[in-house]
């Protein structure tokens, strides 16, 4: 995690930081629904390229978003899910969803 000293002053500022990039929003909104693993969130994710995908996952759980559960298996099995900080943000992610639907029946 960020420290205090790390993070804008403005906590907008912050939250952009925290999830400002169109995949980590893409990431959360896909974490909302249930655990995923690292190759059903590629697939899903159209136009994601495995690097991105891992330093956007990295970086989520680095900052408290997301955790990583490893199970001991062969092979391993790794599931991404949204941490409680994470799911703080569903209301956020909720907002945006209803706009996108709004937007969408206004222009058409």
């Amino acid at each position: 995690m960020k420290t205090k000293d790390e993070l804008p002053e403005c906590p907008v500022a912050t939250t952009v930081q925290l999830i400002g990039s169109k995949w980590k929003l893409l990431i959360l909104r896909n974490l909302l629904a249930r655990p995923w693993r690292f190759n059903e969130l590629k697939k899903d994710l159209d136009g994601i390229s495995q690097k991105v995908l891992t330093e956007s996952l990295r970086s989520m759980e680095s900052d408290g978003i997301i955790t990583r559960t490893v199970y001991p298996e062969v092979p391993p099995r790794v599931e991404y899910a949204l941490s409680e900080l994470g799911e703080s943000m569903r209301p956020i992610i909720k907002a945006m969803e209803g706009f996108g639907n709004d937007y969408k029946q206004k222009i058409q």
